[in-house]
């Protein structure tokens, strides 16, 4: 039996008031629950609404219609320390942070359980420590912020909303000005994070591959359609994900779960292999255009990979490229790619 979700709405709408005019309503009828130790990834085209819905979510912004219950508490009856002792957020815009330390902005998330006078008990310290830990952050404390690089502050960040002991942890963007091996970095502590302490984790994202590998569910919010909810895999199945961040020129494909720029085909070829090589053999030959058959199936062109496909930094790899009854060996897969970038030019 599932619990009962820590955060979940009731037939909301969102958008923005006009004066004297209809609102302007950017998604409504929208029904949707966070649960203990699960992570998700709010995932849409920009301008679809997302960082409308993060923000509503958080108590930032006043729905139009419906409303959210944080443990079965209306958002909006809550105090401000009330929500911040359940809730924390983590937005994207950077913050100015002067000469506090990394140790100092995690002790702001504190404040809900601070007297007047701010003062940190034995208690709230330990708190700070161990949310630092938590993030891997520990070499970071003592320095100062302006000193960190982006992934360095976002830990800290993470560190501060951990540090308030919230039940949910809603963060929009929180990879967005990052590099990819941080962005992987970043994805695997929020994910250690829901397992291990049992929070719910809301995240908005760009990071479509990313999100399809680690999040428990996807809220998927097209533009101007209805908000979906379900697991990756059932998404990508049902045709959802492709439709909702369908483009001019670009193709999601099922198969591998990413994006490519449709291109005019090149032709058939055929790929003989096995190993690493092989793999990124059929990348390249589809990056230039090819539907790639891989095995013996006819076609008028086939490659065949040569040599211990485990051994590619050592050289002993080769390509044998069969075309109009010549055969052709190759060296490198540059040297393949530009024999039949010339083949398709001069079929």
């Amino acid at each position: 039996m599932m619990p009962k979700p820590i955060l979940h709405s009731e037939n909301l709408a969102i958008g923005y008031p006009k004066r004297n005019e209809p609102p302007f309503v950017v998604a409504e009828k929208i029904e949707v629950g966070l649960q203990p130790g699960e992570l998700v990834c709010l995932l849409g085209p920009n301008g679809a609404g997302k960082s409308t819905l993060m923000r509503t979510l958080a108590g930032m912004q006043t729905p139009l219609h419906g409303r959210i219950l944080l443990n079965q508490q209306n958002l909006n009856q809550l105090t401000a320390r009330q929500l911040a002792r359940q809730l924390s957020v983590v937005l994207t815009e950077p913050i100015n942070a002067g000469m506090l330390t990394g140790w100092d902005l995690v002790a702001l998330g504190r404040h809900p359980y601070t007297n007047w006078a701010g003062r940190l008990t034995a208690v709230d310290e330990t708190a700070v420590n161990q949310a630092i830990a938590a993030v891997g952050a520990t070499p970071l404390a003592q320095r100062h912020i302006h000193t960190l690089s982006d992934g360095e502050r976002q830990k800290i960040m993470i560190a501060r909303a951990l540090a308030q002991e919230p039940k949910v942890m809603l963060l929009d963007e929180p990879t967005a000005y990052l590099d990819l091996p941080r962005r992987v970095e970043i994805m695997h502590i929020l994910r250690q994070l829901a397992r291990d302490s049992q929070r719910a984790i809301l995240l908005s994202t760009h990071d479509l591959d990313l999100a399809l590998r680690n999040a428990d569910k996807i809220w998927l919010l097209p533009k101007g359609s209805a908000l979906q909810v379900g697991s990756p895999e059932e998404l990508v199945l049902n045709g959802s994900f492709e439709a909702a961040f369908q483009a001019d020129g670009v193709q999601f494909d099922q198969q591998t779960g990413s994006f490519r720029i449709a291109m005019q085909q090149a032709g058939q070829i055929d790929l003989v292999g096995e190993g690493l090589s092989a793999v990124w053999t059929k990348r390249a030959l589809e990056r230039v255009g090819f539907a790639v058959h891989e095995g013996s199936n006819g076609a008028a062109m086939r490659v065949q990979v040569l040599g211990d496909g485990r051994d590619v930094r050592n050289g002993r790899i080769e390509w044998q490229l069969i075309k109009s009854r010549q055969t052709v060996i190759h060296h490198s897969l540059t040297d393949l790619v530009d024999d039949l970038k010339v083949s398709a030019e001069n079929p």
